[in-house]
């Protein structure tokens, strides 16, 4: 029974809160320094703690991630979405296992209506004949797979210092999100916002509702001039969100607790709600690029936190009742 409360709770939550509340730029997200991360390790996890507690989203600098791969991955994100839809629709979405290409395939419960976005998704074990041909774009292949496991790696190291907090093994979260495992489920996802010329009129639309993520931790890779990101900040925000714009700078990354960590620490850290808005007439009009990578334990690990407030279940089953609680509807356009 806590389980079917837990979801239908996060459900209401989304649906009837996600687009309220107002919007401020003087709500401050934690920016977390990771340089001489050895030798720094006791201040930066009490740092990442205090932030996942109380706020849920924070940033961080100095990740051992270099500005050059980063942009590097951003240009060859870029390349594949330039391609037709005929040719990228040959790379489709392989259903449930959240690996290849979508186009406006997620409706929230938050608005009703799809994602102005399209996105490719690298999930391991599952790529097999959605790797683009090098006609098409050139080295995307090893670029993205040196990039997933650069992304994987800084995840690791800041969820092992929440599991030193959680009391687990220090290389915990790491051995639950084995990549070589066929139960490997964290995804690399690449993000194309559409431009305005090309997107419905309405006030229901939005380039992503607002919604909490599934996974134990998403790391958000932005670029300057490409904003709209909004995180649910304040102490009320979960009744009256407090809608703060996040500033998107290239070498800072965003990250956010998901409710699969939230669980797996009987809720000690807070999943947030963010959504990703309309530019504002005075911003950049055209699309909106965005990598994200999204930390999920492998299909097989059983979650269970250190105080047992909810039952055990494993990765895979909680990842469906999320996803069933959450999509409403898929659209192809």
């Amino acid at each position: 029974m806590k389980q079917s409360v837990y979801v239908l709770d996060e459900l209401n939550l989304e649906s009837t809160l996600g687009q309220r509340g107002l919007e401020s730029d003087h709500v401050s997200i934690p920016v977390i320094d990771l340089s001489d991360f050895d030798n720094r390790r006791q201040a930066i996890t009490e740092a990442l703690w205090l932030a996942a507690t109380e706020v849920g989203f924070f940033q961080i600098k100095n990740h051992g991630i270099a500005l050059r791969d980063i942009q590097r991955a951003f240009a060859i994100s870029e390349q594949f979405f330039a391609l037709s839809t005929e040719k990228k629709q040959a790379y489709p979405l392989k259903d449930g296992l959240n690996a290849g290409w979508e186009f406006k395939a997620q409706v929230r419960p938050s608005t009703g209506t799809a994602d102005q976005k399209e996105s490719y998704q690298i999930t391991l074990p599952h790529m097999a004949g959605l790797w683009p041909e090098p006609d098409d774009v050139a080295d995307f292949q090893s670029i993205m797979l040196d990039f997933e496991r650069q992304t994987w790696r800084l995840g690791m190291d800041i969820l092992s210092c929440f599991a030193d907090k959680l009391g687990f093994e220090r290389d915990f979260f790491a051995r639950v999100h084995q990549p070589d495992s066929e139960h490997y489920q964290s995804t690399l996802r690449l993000l194309h916002y559409l431009p305005m010329a090309v997107l419905p009129q309405g006030d229901n639309h939005w380039r992503a509702g607002a919604h909490t993520d599934f996974d134990c931790l998403t790391m958000v890779f932005q670029q300057a001039s490409q904003g709209g990101l909004q995180v649910a900040a304040g102490k009320d925000a979960r009744h009256q969100p407090l809608w703060c714009n996040v500033v998107p700078q290239a070498d800072i990354i965003t990250c956010n607790i998901g409710d699969m960590l939230m669980r797996w620490s009987d809720d000690q850290l807070k999943s947030t709600l963010h959504r990703v808005r309309m530019p504002y007439p005075q911003e950049n009009q055209h699309s909106r690029y965005s990598l994200a990578f999204f930390c999920q334990a492998n299909k097989d690990v059983v979650i269970q936190g250190p105080l047992g407030k909810y039952p055990p279940i494993t990765a895979a089953e909680y990842l469906k009742l999320r996803i069933n609680a959450n999509f409403s509807a898929k659209t192809a356009e």
